[in-house]
């Protein structure tokens, strides 16, 4: 992971079904190129194959489960993202939580596999409890404050710099990254005033009418 980055999450939002996701990874990396600056993108799950082949920056599964491949009938192994090209996994987000147990399993497995591994917290203490599991990052999210347009940055500093604190106390090591609500230039730019090594982004950039003059204000702010 190239900090400082945006990584995109494109949850399964219906502007990006099909080919759209592809698209939008095409965009993210061509606006990457230009401004010289990190960018990540998290398609669906059904287009993680498809993006991963179609595009150079790197490509995260959305989410997987503790389980080893088998007989599993709708689960999704690490194994089987890996080998759909992703470099790398967000884990236990708001709207996909996992318990403690299944979140330390799948991040040594990701380790062992070669796969970089976001893991997700609501709150400062939840952070530094995720940042003990040595994944490759640590996103935090208040969830209230999740596709809101209210960012964390704004609202919530306090959030972010006690994350940044206690994250460091327990690896300073584990670079700290910040999502909800965050929508513009001027939200990004705070958010790494108060520590963090970038932003998690979702419908702020799926939504928007022009997904190319988004992803450059908030791309923007990270050079």
């Amino acid at each position: 992971m190239r900090l400082p980055v945006l990584i995109i999450n494109m949850k399964v939002y219906p502007e990006v079904l099909g080919k759209r996701a592809l698209e939008l990874a095409k965009v993210a990396e061509a606006v990457s190129r230009e401004l010289g600056v990190s960018i990540a993108v998290a398609p669906p799950v059904t287009e993680l194959r498809l993006v991963a082949e179609g595009v150079g920056i790197p490509v995260y599964a959305q989410g997987a489960d503790p389980v080893e491949p088998g007989a599993r009938t709708g689960h999704v192994p690490l194994e089987f993202v890996k080998e759909a090209g992703a470099s790398g996994v967000i884990l236990n987000h708001s709207e996909n939580r996992l318990l403690l147990n299944d979140l330390g399993w799948l991040v040594n497995r990701a380790k062992s596999l070669g796969l970089e591994t976001l893991v997700c917290a609501p709150d400062p203490y939840t952070s530094a409890a995720a940042a003990a599991l040595e994944p490759t990052a640590v996103a935090v999210e208040p969830p209230e404050l999740i596709g809101t347009g209210k960012a964390v940055s704004r609202e919530k500093p306090d959030v972010i710099v006690k994350t940044v604190e206690l994250a460091k106390r327990v690896n300073p090591d584990i670079p700290v990254i910040t999502g909800a609500g965050i929508e513009s230039y001027e939200d990004v730019k705070k958010a790494l005033e108060l520590g963090t090594q970038g932003v998690l982004v979702a419908s702020a950039i799926v939504k928007a009418r022009d997904w190319r003059q988004k992803i450059m204000e908030l791309a923007g702010a990270l050079r």
